[in-house]
């Protein structure tokens, strides 16, 4: 189970994430993150364990970014570790579709 959702506004999106975490606390969860837009930039922030671990990781970067998304997940297949910790995003810039399925 894991708990999705983003911010787009002039409030510090940062502080709009982390309350947004802790409400979807209740959930269950091993890891949580954010992913936010910070000028042209993508700064993903991302730990295994308690929203509180997040908090302190997030607590030496500032960011100007008005956009972002935050994620937590319990891990149904794989270990709660922090390269499992969402939200998951490629190096590259580049659009790569998936797969189509066969039938």
């Amino acid at each position: 189970m894991c708990g999705i959702f983003g911010y787009v506004g002039e409030r510090d999106v940062v502080e709009v994430l982390v309350a947004g975490l802790k409400r979807l606390q209740y959930r269950g969860y091993d890891s949580c993150g954010i992913a936010v837009l910070d000028g042209d930039e993508l700064a993903v922030i991302k730990e295994a364990g308690r929203i509180e671990r997040l908090e302190q990781t997030l607590s030496r970067y500032t960011f100007q970014a008005k956009v972002g998304i935050a994620h937590t997940r319990w891990a149904t297949h794989g270990t709660p570790d922090d390269l499992q910790c969402p939200p998951s995003h490629r190096l590259s810039r580049r659009f790569e579709p998936r797969p189509q399925r066969r039938h």
